[in-house]
């Protein structure tokens, strides 16, 4: 299902969705992508972010809780191609990424709040697998998350 429209979603299965209030920017060469949420919650470290993206399940969105932190990016080009390489459907992260003009070539959907050129810290501090709360929405592992050019979308149930 690729040519989803979350507009068309909302519509549809309005009681069923949240919608999230974040203006995020598209970075990946995918604008549209859907899966199920994996959830990691770091502040300016990307660790357990990396871990995640080597070991969650193909098709999977990552979101990564980074506490709308602009002070250094937790994606680059390099954990990009991970995500891509491993067939993941996207990430979201609050939070920054770097490497943007290479980002734009990955076959990966990538939405993040803004750039910022500092690589972040390797301290593997942060959470793996909990609930996360951010952009007035609740993002639990395995529910299904829709993001296309109007916005993102959270389900507790696949949408179709």
């Amino acid at each position: 299902m690729t040519n989803f429209k979350t507009a068309d979603l909302c519509d549809h299965h309005a009681e069923h969705v949240q919608v999230c209030k974040i203006d995020f920017h598209s970075y990946g060469k995918k604008a549209r992508f859907f899966g199920k949420v994996e959830t990691v919650k770091v502040h300016e470290d990307n660790v357990l972010f990396l871990q995640a993206l080597e070991n969650v399940p193909e098709h999977s969105v990552v979101v990564v809780d980074g506490e709308g932190s602009r002070n250094c990016a937790l994606m680059g080009d390099r954990l990009a191609g991970i995500a891509a390489a491993r067939g993941l459907a996207g990430v979201i992260i609050n939070g920054c990424v770097r490497d943007s003009a290479d980002l734009a070539n990955i076959t990966v959907g990538i939405l993040a709040i803004g750039t910022n050129p500092l690589k972040s810290k390797k301290e593997g501090k942060g959470e793996r697998g909990g609930i996360l709360e951010f952009g007035g929405v609740t993002w639990k592992p395995g529910d299904y998350v829709y993001a296309d050019e109007d916005g993102v979308i959270v389900s507790d149930r696949e949408l179709g």
